[in-house]
């Protein structure tokens, strides 16, 4: 049985070859007319049609999630300006779904750092929790929407082209389980092979995509702490908690606080609840 072409690898990679026209005469002088001119040459139009791929290829990961690696809905988060947040701030919108029963999670807007796709969009790293719902490690400022869906165990994996970041791809199931090795795995080659097929788009239209402003996420430690210190709990306190020598603790404190810009403990409560890193 012959296979349909795949959406995610049937596109260009690099810039396109000029179609041959046997009708056309060859000339040996570099006389040009305008007649004479290819659409391809046109970069409003290769533009439109790369704009098109992209759309393609991101709907169609979103379907291949729940086709291909057991999730029950699938979604993509594409990088753009978030109405109301600071200028050069990062965020996406949820612009494509598949599997979703309501609405509450379509066109959403995802600051970096909230939520999990949010974190894997500041951490540029794949994250998964067993129960949405309970985890305490993300923010809880999407749980209406999760539960309409009966959302619970989810996966987030950013789709990676060197430092660019075109999108960030949801798997997520109706029921709590562990994501294991086998499903995590097929996420990520969908986004690798959905990721260099938006490069390979962007290069043929000869445009970039929107810019994104280098992350200085927080390591998973640093996190750890950081959100332990929004609750008031003193160094000596997480550090028992966390296993940890308090000189730790306190390294790890002074480090967020550099990456947040901040210059005391109360600034980095303050910083990291108004960008969403703790709840």
């Amino acid at each position: 049985m012959t296979r349909a072409a795949d959406p995610l690898t049937a596109v260009p990679f690099g810039a396109p070859e000029r179609p041959d026209h046997p009708e056309r005469p060859h000339h040996s002088h570099h006389s040009h007319h305008p007649a004479d001119s290819d659409d391809s040459d046109d970069p409003e139009l290769a533009a439109r049609a790369a704009e098109l791929v992209r759309r393609a290829v991101l709907g169609d990961l979103a379907r291949r999630v729940v086709a291909e690696c057991g999730a029950d809905v699938g979604l993509v988060g594409v990088p753009e300006p978030l109405p109301g947040r600071r200028p050069g701030s990062e965020g996406m919108v949820l612009r494509h779904w598949a599997g979703t029963r309501a609405d509450l999670l379509h066109d959403v807007p995802v600051p970096a750092g909230l939520g999990l796709g949010g974190r894997a969009l500041a951490e540029r790293a794949p994250t998964w929790v067993p129960d949405y719902r309970a985890a305490t490690t993300i923010s809880h400022q999407y749980d209406a929407a999760v539960a309409a869906d009966d959302l619970y165990a989810m996966l987030t994996v950013p789709l990676l082209d060197g430092d660019t970041v075109h999108g960030v791809v949801y798997a997520a199931l109706r029921t709590v389980v562990p994501f294991g090795d086998v499903r995590i795995s097929a996420v990520g080659r969908l986004a690798a092979t959905a990721a260099r097929a938006l490069a390979g788009a962007a290069a043929w239209s000869r445009t970039k995509p929107e810019p994104v402003p280098p992350a200085r996420p927080l390591t998973r430690r640093e996190h750890e702490v950081l959100r332990w210190a929004a609750t008031g709990r003193t160094n000596p306190e997480i550090a028992a908690h966390l296993g940890l020598t308090c000189n730790t603790v306190t390294g790890y404190l002074k480090s967020a606080m550099h990456k947040l810009g901040v210059r005391n403990r109360t600034e980095l409560a303050l910083a990291a609840r108004a960008t969403g890193l703790v709840s």
